[in-house]
């Protein structure tokens, strides 16, 4: 299976988008929410064998495994405890 940005997702909703319209669509609509919650915090790839990888951007705000991480945006350091 080849990931790409057409591809639309499955829902019997009605809603025609894709899966990244949707994606950005519904951090849009939280309360709370900026533009940068939509920011991609994955980076998939597929290698020539069809091997899908999918890594942790360096971009994303939060990374596995660092409770007291930085946010990139900002350099703040983040409270792991804080509901923001």
């Amino acid at each position: 299976m080849t990931m790409s940005d057409t591809d639309h997702d499955h829902l019997d909703d009605g809603v025609d988008m894709s899966f990244e319209e949707r994606r950005q669509d519904t951090f849009r609509r939280m309360s709370g929410s900026d533009e940068h919650d939509a920011d991609r915090r994955i980076e998939v790839s597929e290698g020539s064998d069809g091997d899908v990888r999918i890594d942790v951007a360096d971009t994303a705000a939060v990374r596995p495994g660092d409770a007291a991480g930085t946010d990139p945006r900002t350099d703040a350091t983040q409270d792991a405890h804080s509901d923001r």
